[in-house]
């Protein structure tokens, strides 16, 4: 039998052991570690949102109405009222008929597509798709079709083959995500919904990074392009911009039926804490009132700095460095904290061998000096 020790020293001599760093919470940008302040270039809290006051107050008031816990799956012991008016409120937001909510967006990916696919169907799956919707995919046991990052040749070519090869009644599946959690790309969305609606496929397009950040109202790449309505599930997170914790799936009433039914990490979970819900129900509103766009425009203030500096396209709110090789890549995250920036390495099989790098992430809490001193620290790291 191997011992966990040898594969611990394993991970360690390949420069792949990873440990949890012990932080104190500041107030967005900073973070305190060994009673040291930090500027935190790290979080996906794109807004600033997770410390705001407003909603701090919609989580109290949750608790002190319903509690710490919610008691059960939402099956068993019913829906509390934030459930429900999250739930209406993603999908009005949406322009669609019904929304689902889970309890982070891990459980959103592997519950919506082990629900909506299974041993016959197909499922499309873009090379470099978080590792929640690689799982789902998986674990759903369709049959699963990789194809090159943003390669709409190669797509196109998966579609019209299993188009063919498929009985009327199998589902055929494309998955994207809209911006790409570690490189900060968005996707050809247009071309992808067409290939799509051409071929006869369902799309799910998976938002996570691009809620908060793009679009008039704060909803994504789709509603960038003007896309929501051609899209069949349409998914976010609510612990990134929203400033809150969980994910959901937005879709047709017969779809969302579909999930409430067989999506297992929602039947067979306990629903998420009131307070937390509370919460993203008044993230989601700061996100699409004149505040919320406020502080997109000065997110989009500071990628753009950022992007100048660098010489780079201003795409997302992501910004990787890439060094290729694990330590390098460690060295300079020491380096960097060091100098007072929390940015650490990310490696496989995170990102794919060889492409160990920082992912450094801009966010509306930074101030533009922050962002500055933070590109004059990585030129001594080129």
């Amino acid at each position: 039998m191997r011992q966990a020790e040898d594969e611990l020293a394993a991970l360690r001599e390949a420069g792949l052991l990873r440990q949890l760093q012990p932080v104190e919470e500041d107030r967005p940008p900073f973070l305190r570690i060994n009673d040291r302040p930090v500027v935190n270039f790290a979080s996906n809290d794109y807004l600033g949102l997770a410390c705001d006051e407003e909603l701090m107050e919609a989580a109290r008031e949750a608790t002190t109405r319903y509690g710490t816990g919610a008691g059960s799956s939402r099956l068993i012991s019913g829906s509390l009222s934030p459930h429900l008016d999250l739930e209406e409120h993603i999908a009005e937001w949406k322009g669609v008929e019904a929304a689902l909510s889970f309890s982070s967006g891990y459980a959103t990916a592997v519950g919506s597509l082990g629900a909506l696919l299974g041993k016959g169907d197909v499922i499309i799956l873009d090379k470099l798709c978080h590792a929640s919707l690689i799982d789902g995919a998986r674990q759903s046991g369709a049959c699963l079709r990789v194809y090159p990052h943003n390669n709409l040749q190669k797509l196109e070519r998966l579609l019209a083959d299993n188009r063919a090869k498929l009985p009327a009644e199998a589902r055929l599946l494309v998955v994207t995500e809209s911006v790409f959690s570690m490189d900060g790309d968005r996707a050809p969305l247009v071309e992808i919904v067409e290939l799509t609606e051409r071929h006869g496929a369902l799309l799910l397009l998976d938002e996570a990074h691009a809620v908060g950040v793009l679009g008039p109202t704060g909803q994504g790449l789709a509603e960038e392009l003007g896309l929501q309505g051609r899209i069949t599930f349409q998914m976010g997170t609510l612990g990134k911009a929203v400033g809150s914790a969980g994910g959901y799936l937005a879709a047709e009433r017969r779809w969302i039926d579909l999930l409430l039914n067989k999506a297992r990490p929602f039947v067979y979970s306990t629903a998420p804490p009131p307070a937390q819900v509370a919460a993203s129900s008044c993230g989601l509103r700061v996100i699409a009132s004149p505040r919320g766009r406020n502080l997109r425009e000065r997110l989009w203030s500071n990628i753009s700095t950022f992007s100048k500096l660098r010489g780079t396209e201003a795409r997302s709110a992501i910004a990787p460095l890439i060094f290729g090789e694990n330590e390098p890549a460690l060295q300079a995250a020491r380096s960097l904290l060091g100098a007072g920036y929390l940015a650490p390495a990310v490696r496989f099989p995170t990102v794919p061998r060889g492409s160990a790098r920082l992912r450094i992430t801009l966010s509306a809490a930074h101030e533009e000096e922050q962002v500055r001193s933070l590109h004059k620290n990585l030129l001594t790291l080129s």
